[in-house]
């Protein structure tokens, strides 16, 4: 048995100096460097850093995800998408999304038309309509002959428990306390939450100041993504999206979804739903509810790839 290490008034310090010491391997694990590939993709302007955990061996914890998303000390993005093997007979893929916070989150549409680019481009299929597992459940991506994607986004959700979101009624619409101020919103779940207001213009709401309230609104006990929606016609919207864990970003893909469908159910739009994004502009299809419940959301817009490349993961974060 190793002697006990000597007591000193610096005794922690040279505790852990002793115990690397005697452990050389310890020593080595904290030393060693790790050097991953990652390609940098956007859907809209909501930009990504997009991993092969297929071919490389590399799943981000929290803080190398929030490392690598870091626009300053690291590449710098809003989400990063993971690929790996689905377990699932007949499903292609799996795709996991962490936000810039490091937190593992259910959906991201913009993702997932940058997720059916990544894959083909990188030579993990040769598909054009993809089944891939997600944190929320399956969808099918499919990449049209214009490059753009199109991706099933499964059919929205609204009760309150689904979302969740704390109330006693089940309605289109509710009042949200937000400090001094009482707001109209609705509530929907895209495969992850989401809350819609109309606003009367994008450019002057209040997203830097309400958004991250909404967010972290008590009555969202998992938070929320905050939508400000500004209607322009029955087939046009403006948009802008506080999402969870991320800030604004320049697009958001199931808030594109969430604020069609939310039009649509408050019969102020008509589906296809054009919507205008500070990134670009997504079509979304609903054809609302029917007997058998919500329909399915189709979502469809281009993903671009800016560059790949490697970068070294500090040693502090191994």
């Amino acid at each position: 048995m190793d002697p006990p290490l000597p007591s000193s008034p610096h005794g922690e310090a040279i505790n852990r100096l002793a115990l690397l010491q005697r452990q050389p391997s310890l020593q080595t694990r904290y030393f060693k460097s790790m050097r991953i590939r990652f390609a940098k993709m956007h859907g809209l302007g909501n930009d990504f850093v997009v991993l092969d955990a297929i071919s490389q061996n590399f799943v981000p914890t929290p803080e190398q995800a929030r490392f690598l998303a870091d626009r300053h000390f690291g590449v710098g993005c809003d989400q990063i998408l993971v690929v790996e093997r689905s377990s699932l007979p007949g499903v292609d893929f799996r795709y996991r999304i962490f936000n810039a916070d490091g937190g593992e989150v259910e959906q991201c549409g913009n993702g997932a038309r940058c997720f059916v680019h990544f894959v083909r481009e990188q030579g993990l299929t040769d598909k054009t309509e993809i089944c891939v597992e997600t944190k929320s459940g399956l969808i099918t991506p499919r990449l049209e002959a214009d490059g753009q994607v199109t991706v099933d986004m499964g059919a929205p959700r609204f009760q309150p428990a689904e979302i969740p979101f704390e109330t006693e009624v089940d309605a289109v619409l509710h009042f949200l306390a937000v400090g001094e101020t009482q707001i109209d919103i609705s509530v929907v779940s895209m495969g992850n939450p989401h809350s819609v207001q109309v606003v009367d213009d994008v450019d002057t709401a209040p997203v830097g100041t309400l958004g991250p309230q909404i967010e972290s609104h008590p009555r969202f006990p998992q938070r929320v993504n905050a939508g400000f929606m500004q209607v322009m016609d029955r087939n046009n919207i403006r948009l802008r999206v506080y999402e969870r864990g991320a800030g604004e970003t320049l697009a958001c893909g199931t808030g594109a979804c969430a604020a069609a469908v939310v039009g649509i159910r408050r019969r102020l739009l008509d589906s296809p739903v054009c919507v205008h994004t500070r990134g670009g502009d997504l079509t979304i299809v609903w054809h609302g509810e029917t007997a058998s419940g919500p329909q399915p959301v189709m979502m469809t817009g281009p993903a671009t790839t800016v560059f790949s490349a490697e970068i070294e993961i500090p040693n502090n974060l191994i």
